[in-house]
């Protein structure tokens, strides 16, 4: 437990005139028991408009309707400097990406007396488990990593806001295999419970405050009573994906730069494990970010990036090759969406990339991919007359371009029990950085 904060009012790890943080249950149960008493005794509560008019404030107590947080911050920290008692009221559990974080750091003392969440209320709802489930925000802050975890993981809570909820996020998860399940005003008489295609949701205008839950559509079964109030597809439940190790987007246990041989391809069509481990390093996966993979092949470099927790886009002209990828993708637990399509074309409409692993094409591609302006371009040359163009390419479009030659040589051995090296074929890696 950190010290200055405690599970109940009144635990000796706070301090006496510590801020009292009450969550206001996004189930709709009763206030905690605990409320009344700090309540009564408070001369300073802080709260939203709708927490304010639901409780009892007393009579003789001085209010501060929360907008922005300076001013209450201010207030709080003079009521704690006289002793006196400061309420703040939330919603759901005020440590879940809530303002316990900004009154921590604004140097308070606080006892918090959390209730249901709203992301628990939801998952209740829906009668699923999230224990698996990654939690990602979009409130305040750019939204594009919450709609990247999104596209990249089985099963998502998003905190929403306003400009930055079911609609924009269904919008942006078009293409992906997807349903939402959006409740609204949790633990209220408009609560409302519904179960949409990323499609509908963007089509829809909905009531803040609401929380979406992301969640695979591919290998579910549907219960339709699940959720009062539900569309008649009811609720998508995923039978598998979900990581049962507490790590929704941890490093993958059996690691990355996995042999050829964990891959279908053709031809030997698929990027070396040495090749890739550099490859993957440089276009720097993780969670609420999207890679472009485009000249796929096997989907090697796109499917371990989705197993560091980025969403990936695979683009490959051959649709056979989109059926290996597909299948390597399923093998290894991932989602990547496959684009079917020749580049420079089949770029046009896609969503905006966090970095692009260029495997194939030419100039054009190139030029397509740095007029997109991702942070990062990391492309495989085997031919040397095509090293000088694309570098000249990268930095007349501002990037600062690094480059290396791996050349590696395998063990293999030989008859009568001797090891010879066998080289591989050397590979140019390019690194282009937006400043």
């Amino acid at each position: 437990m950190v010290a200055g904060a405690s599970a109940t009012p009144g635990a000796s790890a706070a301090p006496a005139n510590a801020v009292t943080v009450v969550g206001l249950d996004a189930a709709g149960a009763p206030p905690h028991p605990a409320l009344g008493p700090v309540l009564g005794a408070a001369g300073l509560v802080v709260g939203a408009a709708r927490h304010l008019a639901v409780v009892p404030v007393p009579a003789g107590a001085d209010t501060v309707t929360l907008g922005p947080l300076a001013p209450a911050l201010h207030r709080l920290a003079e009521a704690v400097a006289a002793g006196v008692p400061a309420v703040v009221l939330a919603s759901g559990d005020p440590g879940l990406f809530g303002i316990v974080r900004r009154l921590r750091a604004a140097g308070l003392p606080l006892r918090v007396v959390p209730a249901v969440s709203s992301v628990a209320a939801a998952f209740a709802r829906a009668g699923l488990p999230w224990d698996g489930a990654a939690v990602v925000t979009a409130h305040g802050r750019d939204p594009r990593p919450a709609l990247n975890a999104c596209r990249a993981l089985p099963l998502v809570a998003v905190l929403t806001a306003p400009g930055a909820g079911a609609t924009e996020l269904g919008e942006g998860l078009i293409g992906w295999s997807r349903r939402l399940l959006v409740a609204e005003h949790l633990g209220t008489d408009a609560e409302r419970i519904r179960v949409v295609s990323p499609e509908q949701a963007a089509a829809e205008t909905w009531a803040d405050p609401h929380v979406l839950l992301s969640l695979t559509d591919t290998d579910t079964d549907t219960d339709a009573d699940a959720v009062s109030g539900a569309d008649a597809g009811g609720v998508s439940r995923p039978r598998g994906g979900m990581r049962a190790d507490n790590q929704p987007a941890a490093a993958p246990a059996g690691g990355w730069a996995l042999p050829e041989s964990r891959y279908a391809h053709r031809d030997s069509m698929i990027t070396k494990s040495e090749v890739r481990a550099l490859v993957v390093a440089r276009l720097r996966p993780r969670l609420g970010r999207l890679i472009w993979d485009i000249g796929a092949g096997s989907g090697s470099v796109g499917i371990e990036c989705a197993l560091l927790g980025a969403a990936v886009l695979a683009v490959e002209q051959d649709a056979g090759a989109g059926a290996t990828i597909r299948a390597n993708a399923r093998a290894h637990a991932v989602d990547v969406r496959i684009v079917t399509g020749r580049a420079p074309q089949a770029l046009v409409g896609l969503p905006e990339p966090d970095a692009v692993f260029v495997g194939g094409g030419g100039v054009d591609v190139l030029a397509a991919v740095v007029a997109r302006r991702p942070e990062r371009v990391v492309l495989t040359l085997a031919a040397l007359d095509r090293v000088a163009p694309a570098v000249g390419l990268l930095r007349a479009a501002g990037y600062t371009v690094e480059g290396a030659q791996l050349s590696a040589a395998r063990l293999a051995d030989l008859p009568g029990g001797s090891i010879r090296l066998a080289a591989t074929n050397p590979v140019v890696v390019l690194t282009g950085e937006r400043p």
